[in-house]
Protein backbone atom coordinates (compact mmCIF):
# COMPACT_ATOMS: atom_id res chain seq x y z
CA UNK A 1 0.00 0.00 0.00
CA UNK A 2 1.38 3.49 -0.94
CA UNK A 3 2.16 6.13 1.65
CA UNK A 4 -0.87 8.20 -0.31
CA UNK A 5 -3.20 5.21 -0.03
CA UNK A 6 -2.56 5.46 3.97
CA UNK A 7 -2.59 9.69 4.27
CA UNK A 8 -6.21 9.49 2.85
CA UNK A 9 -7.40 6.71 5.56
CA UNK A 10 -9.88 7.99 7.71
CA UNK A 11 -8.76 8.82 11.12
CA UNK A 12 -10.19 6.65 14.31
CA UNK A 13 -13.08 8.10 15.89
CA UNK A 14 -12.11 9.64 19.37
CA UNK A 15 -12.88 7.45 22.48
CA UNK A 16 -15.41 8.41 24.14
CA UNK A 17 -16.28 8.33 28.06
CA UNK A 18 -18.56 5.19 28.92
CA UNK A 19 -21.52 5.16 30.55
CA UNK A 20 -20.73 4.26 33.77
CA UNK A 21 -18.55 7.14 34.11
CA UNK A 22 -21.02 9.58 32.85
CA UNK A 23 -22.97 8.69 35.84
CA UNK A 24 -20.59 8.78 38.25
CA UNK A 25 -19.17 12.04 37.06
CA UNK A 26 -23.03 13.29 36.89
CA UNK A 27 -23.52 12.60 41.09
CA UNK A 28 -20.28 13.68 42.10
CA UNK A 29 -21.04 16.80 40.55
CA UNK A 30 -24.51 17.47 42.00
CA UNK A 31 -23.16 15.93 45.64
CA UNK A 32 -19.98 18.54 45.50
CA UNK A 33 -22.30 21.51 44.74
CA UNK A 34 -24.96 20.38 47.42
CA UNK A 35 -22.26 21.12 50.18
CA UNK A 36 -22.32 24.39 49.19
CA UNK A 37 -26.04 25.30 49.04
CA UNK A 38 -27.02 23.18 51.27
CA UNK A 39 -28.15 26.05 53.71
CA UNK A 40 -30.28 28.09 50.70
CA UNK A 41 -31.93 25.14 50.09
CA UNK A 42 -32.92 24.74 53.87
CA UNK A 43 -34.05 28.52 53.57
CA UNK A 44 -35.82 27.49 49.97
CA UNK A 45 -38.29 24.77 52.28
CA UNK A 46 -38.81 26.62 55.16
CA UNK A 47 -39.80 29.67 53.72
CA UNK A 48 -42.23 27.04 51.29
CA UNK A 49 -43.67 25.28 54.36
CA UNK A 50 -44.39 28.83 56.31
CA UNK A 51 -47.80 30.36 56.46
CA UNK A 52 -49.27 26.61 55.66
CA UNK A 53 -52.36 26.10 56.99
CA UNK A 54 -53.54 29.34 56.66
CA UNK A 55 -51.36 30.79 59.65
CA UNK A 56 -49.54 34.21 59.43
CA UNK A 57 -46.31 33.20 57.74
CA UNK A 58 -43.14 32.63 59.87
CA UNK A 59 -40.82 34.40 57.47
CA UNK A 60 -40.97 37.33 55.23
CA UNK A 61 -38.04 37.18 53.94
CA UNK A 62 -34.86 34.78 53.47
CA UNK A 63 -32.68 36.54 55.76
CA UNK A 64 -35.59 36.70 58.46
CA UNK A 65 -35.75 32.38 57.62
CA UNK A 66 -31.57 32.54 57.99
CA UNK A 67 -31.82 34.54 61.64
CA UNK A 68 -34.58 32.35 62.51
CA UNK A 69 -32.67 28.82 62.02
CA UNK A 70 -29.30 29.80 63.39
CA UNK A 71 -30.56 31.80 66.63
CA UNK A 72 -33.26 28.57 67.22
CA UNK A 73 -30.53 25.47 65.84
CA UNK A 74 -27.30 27.14 66.07
CA UNK A 75 -24.74 27.65 63.36
CA UNK A 76 -24.60 23.74 62.59
CA UNK A 77 -28.46 23.93 62.19
CA UNK A 78 -28.02 25.40 58.59
CA UNK A 79 -26.75 22.24 57.72
CA UNK A 80 -29.73 20.16 58.53
CA UNK A 81 -30.42 17.48 56.18
CA UNK A 82 -26.93 17.45 54.25
CA UNK A 83 -27.00 13.65 54.61
CA UNK A 84 -30.15 13.48 52.83
CA UNK A 85 -29.10 16.37 50.53
CA UNK A 86 -26.16 14.37 49.47
CA UNK A 87 -28.18 11.14 49.20
CA UNK A 88 -30.96 12.73 46.79
CA UNK A 89 -27.97 13.91 44.49
CA UNK A 90 -25.94 10.71 44.71
CA UNK A 91 -29.54 9.25 43.48
CA UNK A 92 -31.34 11.65 41.41
CA UNK A 93 -28.74 13.97 39.58
CA UNK A 94 -26.47 10.63 39.25
CA UNK A 95 -29.43 9.39 36.71
CA UNK A 96 -30.80 12.13 35.31
CA UNK A 97 -27.13 13.59 33.99
CA UNK A 98 -25.81 10.36 32.97
CA UNK A 99 -28.95 9.87 30.79
CA UNK A 100 -29.10 13.50 29.78
CA UNK A 101 -24.97 13.35 28.87
CA UNK A 102 -25.54 9.86 27.28
CA UNK A 103 -28.46 10.64 25.11
CA UNK A 104 -27.55 14.20 23.98
CA UNK A 105 -24.39 12.37 22.80
CA UNK A 106 -26.74 9.89 20.96
CA UNK A 107 -28.42 12.72 19.10
CA UNK A 108 -25.61 14.57 18.56
CA UNK A 109 -24.77 14.34 14.55
CA UNK A 110 -21.72 14.93 12.85
CA UNK A 111 -20.05 17.01 16.02
CA UNK A 112 -23.16 18.83 16.05
CA UNK A 113 -25.80 19.11 19.15
CA UNK A 114 -29.58 17.96 18.92
CA UNK A 115 -31.58 21.12 18.18
CA UNK A 116 -33.76 23.13 21.14
CA UNK A 117 -36.68 20.78 21.49
CA UNK A 118 -34.65 17.47 21.28
CA UNK A 119 -32.34 19.03 24.29
CA UNK A 120 -35.82 19.26 25.88
CA UNK A 121 -36.97 15.90 25.20
CA UNK A 122 -34.05 14.80 26.61
CA UNK A 123 -34.46 16.55 29.81
CA UNK A 124 -37.99 15.26 30.24
CA UNK A 125 -36.61 11.82 30.15
CA UNK A 126 -33.81 11.98 31.97
CA UNK A 127 -35.38 14.11 34.91
CA UNK A 128 -38.49 11.92 35.10
CA UNK A 129 -36.69 8.41 35.55
CA UNK A 130 -34.30 10.43 38.14
CA UNK A 131 -37.26 11.81 39.77
CA UNK A 132 -38.33 8.40 40.73
CA UNK A 133 -35.46 6.83 41.76
CA UNK A 134 -34.72 9.88 43.77
CA UNK A 135 -38.01 10.67 46.12
CA UNK A 136 -37.00 8.65 48.91
CA UNK A 137 -34.27 10.86 49.49
CA UNK A 138 -36.40 13.79 48.54
CA UNK A 139 -39.15 12.90 50.73
CA UNK A 140 -36.37 12.54 53.90
CA UNK A 141 -34.58 15.65 52.85
CA UNK A 142 -37.57 17.50 52.79
CA UNK A 143 -39.08 16.38 56.66
CA UNK A 144 -35.31 17.05 58.08
CA UNK A 145 -35.21 19.85 56.85
CA UNK A 146 -38.94 20.82 57.42
CA UNK A 147 -38.30 19.59 61.45
CA UNK A 148 -36.69 22.39 63.05
CA UNK A 149 -39.95 24.95 62.89
CA UNK A 150 -42.25 22.26 64.18
CA UNK A 151 -43.36 22.08 67.73
CA UNK A 152 -41.48 19.70 70.03
CA UNK A 153 -43.72 17.63 70.52
CA UNK A 154 -44.63 17.17 66.55
CA UNK A 155 -40.70 16.73 66.24
CA UNK A 156 -39.60 13.75 64.04
CA UNK A 157 -36.01 13.93 64.87
CA UNK A 158 -34.20 12.25 62.46
CA UNK A 159 -30.70 11.66 63.09
CA UNK A 160 -29.45 11.19 59.38
CA UNK A 161 -30.89 10.37 56.45
CA UNK A 162 -30.44 6.49 57.04
CA UNK A 163 -32.36 6.89 60.26
CA UNK A 164 -34.90 8.86 58.62
CA UNK A 165 -35.11 6.11 55.89
CA UNK A 166 -35.46 3.03 58.31
CA UNK A 167 -38.20 4.89 60.62
CA UNK A 168 -40.61 5.99 57.66
CA UNK A 169 -40.38 2.67 56.48
CA UNK A 170 -41.11 0.94 59.61
CA UNK A 171 -44.17 3.44 61.17
CA UNK A 172 -45.90 4.72 57.84
CA UNK A 173 -44.75 1.49 55.51
CA UNK A 174 -42.18 1.32 52.06
CA UNK A 175 -44.69 2.71 49.73
CA UNK A 176 -44.07 6.05 52.31
CA UNK A 177 -40.79 7.10 50.70
CA UNK A 178 -42.67 7.58 47.20
CA UNK A 179 -45.06 9.96 48.67
CA UNK A 180 -45.71 13.17 46.27
CA UNK A 181 -44.11 10.89 43.92
CA UNK A 182 -46.20 12.32 41.11
CA UNK A 183 -45.39 15.78 41.74
CA UNK A 184 -41.82 15.30 42.39
CA UNK A 185 -41.70 13.31 38.45
CA UNK A 186 -43.38 16.12 37.24
CA UNK A 187 -41.51 19.12 39.10
CA UNK A 188 -38.20 17.25 37.41
CA UNK A 189 -39.29 17.20 34.55
CA UNK A 190 -40.45 20.71 33.77
CA UNK A 191 -36.74 21.66 35.85
CA UNK A 192 -34.78 19.56 33.64
CA UNK A 193 -36.58 20.44 30.10
CA UNK A 194 -36.23 24.12 31.45
CA UNK A 195 -32.28 23.95 32.67
CA UNK A 196 -30.66 20.74 30.87
CA UNK A 197 -32.29 22.49 27.56
CA UNK A 198 -31.59 26.15 28.70
CA UNK A 199 -27.97 25.39 29.19
CA UNK A 200 -27.07 23.76 26.55
CA UNK A 201 -28.90 26.29 24.49
CA UNK A 202 -27.62 29.18 25.99
CA UNK A 203 -24.15 28.03 25.57
CA UNK A 204 -24.75 27.67 21.90
CA UNK A 205 -26.02 31.04 21.57
CA UNK A 206 -23.31 32.57 23.73
CA UNK A 207 -20.75 30.89 21.75
CA UNK A 208 -22.08 32.22 18.47
CA UNK A 209 -21.80 35.98 19.97
CA UNK A 210 -18.33 35.90 19.18
CA UNK A 211 -17.68 37.16 22.62
CA UNK A 212 -17.46 33.70 24.46
CA UNK A 213 -15.49 30.50 23.96
CA UNK A 214 -15.85 27.19 25.81
CA UNK A 215 -14.52 27.93 28.98
CA UNK A 216 -15.46 28.49 32.62
CA UNK A 217 -17.29 32.23 32.21
CA UNK A 218 -19.49 30.25 29.46
CA UNK A 219 -20.24 27.98 31.75
CA UNK A 220 -21.20 30.24 34.82
CA UNK A 221 -22.99 33.12 32.35
CA UNK A 222 -24.96 29.95 31.00
CA UNK A 223 -25.68 28.40 33.56
CA UNK A 224 -26.74 31.87 35.46
CA UNK A 225 -29.42 31.99 32.40
CA UNK A 226 -30.39 28.25 32.87
CA UNK A 227 -31.11 28.63 36.76
CA UNK A 228 -33.78 32.01 36.16
CA UNK A 229 -35.26 30.17 33.66
CA UNK A 230 -35.45 27.23 35.61
CA UNK A 231 -37.06 29.01 39.21
CA UNK A 232 -40.03 30.54 37.76
CA UNK A 233 -40.79 27.55 35.71
CA UNK A 234 -40.33 25.01 38.50
CA UNK A 235 -41.50 26.74 41.47
CA UNK A 236 -45.10 26.38 41.58
CA UNK A 237 -44.60 22.24 41.17
CA UNK A 238 -42.07 22.59 43.65
CA UNK A 239 -44.06 23.98 46.45
CA UNK A 240 -46.93 21.33 45.86
CA UNK A 241 -44.41 18.69 46.06
CA UNK A 242 -43.12 20.11 49.03
CA UNK A 243 -46.03 19.97 50.96
CA UNK A 244 -47.19 16.80 49.75
CA UNK A 245 -44.27 15.32 50.92
CA UNK A 246 -44.47 16.75 54.28
CA UNK A 247 -47.83 16.56 55.08
CA UNK A 248 -49.55 14.96 58.24
CA UNK A 249 -52.58 12.81 58.24
CA UNK A 250 -55.52 14.81 59.93
CA UNK A 251 -58.32 12.25 61.92
CA UNK A 252 -57.38 9.65 59.28
CA UNK A 253 -56.42 11.61 56.11
CA UNK A 254 -54.10 13.30 54.19
CA UNK A 255 -53.86 17.08 54.22
CA UNK A 256 -53.97 17.15 50.96
CA UNK A 257 -55.77 14.85 48.15
CA UNK A 258 -53.01 15.68 45.15
CA UNK A 259 -50.46 18.78 43.82
CA UNK A 260 -53.40 20.25 42.70
CA UNK A 261 -55.13 20.30 45.91
CA UNK A 262 -52.26 21.87 47.06
CA UNK A 263 -52.21 24.88 44.49
CA UNK A 264 -55.77 25.60 44.66
CA UNK A 265 -55.50 26.18 49.02
CA UNK A 266 -52.21 27.90 48.42
CA UNK A 267 -53.95 30.16 46.00
CA UNK A 268 -57.20 30.91 48.03
CA UNK A 269 -55.42 31.00 51.25
CA UNK A 270 -52.12 32.67 50.76
CA UNK A 271 -52.33 34.45 47.27
CA UNK A 272 -51.27 33.98 43.48
CA UNK A 273 -47.86 35.11 44.01
CA UNK A 274 -47.64 32.69 47.30
CA UNK A 275 -46.93 29.88 44.17
CA UNK A 276 -43.20 32.17 44.51
CA UNK A 277 -42.43 32.44 48.13
CA UNK A 278 -39.22 31.87 48.48
CA UNK A 279 -37.67 32.59 45.26
CA UNK A 280 -35.21 34.56 46.16
CA UNK A 281 -33.79 31.25 48.41
CA UNK A 282 -34.95 29.10 45.48
CA UNK A 283 -32.81 31.06 42.42
CA UNK A 284 -30.05 31.90 45.04
CA UNK A 285 -29.57 28.01 45.80
CA UNK A 286 -30.41 26.76 41.51
CA UNK A 287 -28.36 29.56 40.35
CA UNK A 288 -24.81 28.45 42.11
CA UNK A 289 -25.75 24.84 42.30
CA UNK A 290 -26.72 24.85 38.76
CA UNK A 291 -23.36 26.73 38.29
CA UNK A 292 -21.19 24.45 39.99
CA UNK A 293 -23.36 21.22 39.20
CA UNK A 294 -22.28 21.91 35.06
CA UNK A 295 -18.89 23.46 36.04
CA UNK A 296 -17.87 20.76 37.94
CA UNK A 297 -19.33 18.02 35.48
CA UNK A 298 -17.82 19.78 32.25
CA UNK A 299 -14.67 20.24 33.68
CA UNK A 300 -14.49 16.16 34.38
CA UNK A 301 -15.61 14.95 31.82
CA UNK A 302 -13.01 17.70 29.39
CA UNK A 303 -10.19 16.23 32.16
CA UNK A 304 -11.20 12.60 31.60
CA UNK A 305 -11.57 13.04 28.13
CA UNK A 306 -7.78 14.58 27.82
CA UNK A 307 -5.42 12.82 30.41
CA UNK A 308 -7.40 8.87 30.03
CA UNK A 309 -8.95 9.47 26.68
CA UNK A 310 -6.11 11.59 25.30
CA UNK A 311 -8.24 13.79 23.48
CA UNK A 312 -7.47 17.19 24.43
CA UNK A 313 -10.08 18.94 21.92
CA UNK A 314 -12.68 17.21 23.38
CA UNK A 315 -15.70 19.68 25.15
CA UNK A 316 -17.62 19.27 28.15
CA UNK A 317 -20.47 17.23 26.83
CA UNK A 318 -23.04 19.55 27.39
Amino acid sequence: MSASDDSTKAKPAPAKIGKGVKFLFGGTAGMAATIFVQPLDLVKNRMQMSGEGGGAREHKTSLHALRAIVRNEGISGIYTGLSAGLLRQATYTTTRLGIYTTLFEKFSKDGKPPNFAMKALIGVTAGGIGAFVGTPAEVALIRMTSDGRLPPDQKRGYKNVVDALFRIVQEEGVLTLWRGCIPTVGRAMVVNAAQLASYSQAKQILINTGYFWDGLLLHFVASMISGLITTAASMPVDIAKTRIQNMKMIDGKPEYSGALDVLGKVIRKEGFFSLWKGFTPYYARLGPHTVLTFIFLEQMNKQYSKYVLGDSSASGGL
